[in-house]
Order: structure tokens, then C-alpha cells, then sequence
């Protein structure tokens, strides 16, 4: 049996090349690492790799043509999940659903300019805890093709739904 360690890289299929560098790099924090020709850039944080491709065939957001249904990055506190919503609207992000609690810690989701689904989230020290009727433990695992979930102008957690086709 494989003794993974943790993820190597992410790698997504981008519209533009510079936007999304400009997202990743200039809004979340990313580091350039390195290019391969015009098409391809290799982001860091630590030893992670996010590697942003440039698309053969274009997408569209509206269209809901998921090429990666989602990927997180771990915060260190409900704290800081909560600072992080509040710079990504700040920073002109599309805010998909507000920090809310779920089982094992706290989270919310944001869409990045080729709507990429991206979760940021905090894990309690015990890991997932005991499901509790006040606490969200809906995942975007569940968002199938369809339609783009909004924003509330609650504050509340708004579950994203999409129909499958």
C-alpha cells in the first residue's frame, strides 16, 4: 500500500493565463515558481504546487463545464476563515457561500475567474466532530452541473445547488 504524504499539485485548465496568476498569485498569495513556455505556470505555497494550464478549448463560467470540481486550502482558525471571507469580497471576489460551521470546523466557498470552485476552511483539533442539527454538513461535492449558486444578502450559509443533466 502508497504511504502518501499530502498533494503534490493541483493542476487546472484556465482561460487566461495572467488572470488567473493575477488571482492566485496577487490576491491569495501563490509565489511564481516557474513557467513552461506561454501556456503554463507553476504557483507555489510551501512545497505545494498549483499549476495553472492554459486551455485548449475556452470555458465559461456560466456553462458550468467543471474541469476540477473544487479544491480547499486549510486555514488555521474559524478566525481566520472568517478574515479570509471578508479580504476575498473585499478583493472583488464572487463569494459563493459565507463562512459557516460544518462538522469539522469552519468554511466557505469562492469562485475564481474561470469559476473554479474554491473552498477555504479551518479543521478542529479532534477532526470531524459528532454531527450536531445546528451545524451545515453539506459539502460542494453535491453541486452538479446546472446552474451557479448566489450569494445571499444574509449572512447564513446558502447550500449552492446545481441539477445534474
Amino acid at each position: 500500500m502508497m504511504k502518501l504524504t499530502g498533494i503534490n499539485q493541483i493542476t487546472l485548465r484556465v482561460n487566461d493565463l495572467r488572470l488567473a496568476e493575477a488571482f492566485y498569485g496577487g490576491i491569495l498569495g501563490f509565489k511564481l515558481d516557474h513557467r513552461v513556455g506561454a501556456n503554463i505556470s507553476y504557483l507555489r505555497i510551501n512545497s505545494d504546487l498549483l499549476v495553472l494550464v492554459k486551455a485548449e478549448t475556452p470555458g465559461s463560467p456560466e456553462a458550468r463545464d467543471i474541469r476540477v470540481d473544487h479544491f480547499g486550502f486549510r486555514l488555521s482558525s474559524d478566525a481566520e476563515v472568517d478574515a479570509a471571507a471578508r479580504y476575498l469580497d473585499d478583493s472583488g471576489v464572487h463569494l459563493v457561500t459565507r463562512p459557516a460551521h460544518r462538522r469539522e470546523g469552519r468554511a466557505f466557498f469562492v469562485m475564481d475567474p474561470d469559476g473554479n470552485l474554491v473552498e477555504f476552511y479551518s479543521m478542529h483539533e479532534a477532526g470531524i466532530q459528532k454531527e450536531s442539527p445546528d451545524i451545515d454538513v453539506s459539502t460542494p461535492g453535491a453541486l452538479a452541473s446546472g446552474s451557479r449558486p448566489k450569494v445571499s444578502e444574509e449572512k447564513d450559509l446558502q447550500k449552492p445547488r446545481r441539477s445534474r443533466k
